[in-house]
């Protein structure tokens, strides 16, 4: 068990950010064992061909048989809008007595892989998780990274409208909170307690995690949460329609002010039905425009979610059939 304590002014400072390199590292996770990772077959299954011109021994190394990764692939965000490009630039310069202790701590050793200078070991490991990001991830990252953006709005509404410790007991059934404590069960046996003092609590939401995850080592304060909304990414979605209201709106128009309830983003949107990116924008703004959707900008996205009247509408019960 890992507790996080937290004091007054503590509770102010617990913040969201979206880690690209965090992701390149947990997917190493659905690469290693996919059936444990039901979610991420479809990903699996497309980018296969891709995978095969990877250096894999130097990915899985990075990895051991309880799904853990070393700290140093699992940065806290500086903000939610983090660049890859400046998370690989930390990595590459990460000292070598740190690389070693990361790889420690997780293998119990320097796994052969990485043998002789570190220097040249993080040189390979920041290529080989440059090459998994260009040929798995570049091509649907603005898919996912929408996934993760409209979790951190939904979860910013839960704290609105309910308070940090409504967020925090609903992110992990492995995470709670009670009484200024964040406790997360781990699958490490040893209890571990810190104190953030003034640190600030990060949280990150995350496709390759079933279950809240932190840090191995006592770095910056961290949970890597799984995401909402991933069991939609991937396919076309359908969702059944009252008919009255699809007669009024359209049948297209009807299905995503019923998605709506939780935030989401034209581009996830357009995969989650089918339909193109510019369909479902134009489709957005007539909905937005007369009052049933609320829009809001986080980082690159334009999240889109039902409005009061919008709900009203969907809600509204159907008149009796004479």
């Amino acid at each position: 068990m890992l507790r996080y304590v937290l004091n007054e002014a503590d509770v102010a400072t617990v913040r969201f950010g979206i880690s690209p390199l965090c992701e390149l590292g947990l997917s190493l996770r659905a690469i290693r064992e996919p059936s444990r990772f039901p979610l991420q077959l479809p990903w699996l299954s497309r980018t296969e061909a891709a995978r095969a011109d990877l250096d894999l021994d130097a990915l899985l190394a990075l990895i051991d048989n309880r799904m853990w990764t070393p700290d140093f692939l699992n940065p806290r965000p500086a903000s939610p809008l983090t660049r890859l490009d400046d998370e690989f630039a930390v990595l590459a310069a990460v000292p070598a007595d740190e690389f070693v202790r990361d790889l420690v701590a997780v293998h119990g050793h320097v796994p052969d892989v990485f043998a002789g200078p570190p220097r040249a070991a993080v040189r390979r490991i920041v290529r080989a998780l440059r090459e998994l990001w260009a040929a798995t991830f570049e091509p649907y990252w603005p898919r996912m990274r929408a996934v993760l953006e409209a979790d951190v709005v939904y979860r910013g509404r839960q704290i609105a409208q309910g308070g940090l410790s409504v967020m925090l007991n609903g992110i992990s059934s492995t995470v709670s909170y009670s009484d200024g404590v964040v406790s997360v069960r781990l699958k490490d046996p040893n209890d571990r307690v810190q104190h953030i003092d003034g640190n600030g609590l990060t949280l990150v939401p995350t496709m390759f995690t079933r279950r809240g995850s932190a840090p191995v080592g006592d770095g910056p304060p961290l949970i890597m949460y799984p995401a909402r909304g991933q069991g939609a990414l991937w396919e076309a979605e359908q969702v059944a329609n009252p008919a009255a209201l699809a007669a009024i709106l359209g049948e297209t128009r009807a299905s995503l002010l019923s998605a709506l309830g939780d935030p989401a983003s034209s581009t996830e949107l357009g995969v989650r039905f089918g339909v193109t990116a510019s369909a479902v924008n134009q489709h957005l703004r007539v909905l937005r425009d007369a009052g049933l959707l609320v829009s809001t900008r986080y980082g690159h996205s334009v999240l889109y979610l039902r409005s009061e009247l919008g709900t009203a509408l969907l809600e509204a019960p159907r008149p009796p059939v004479e």
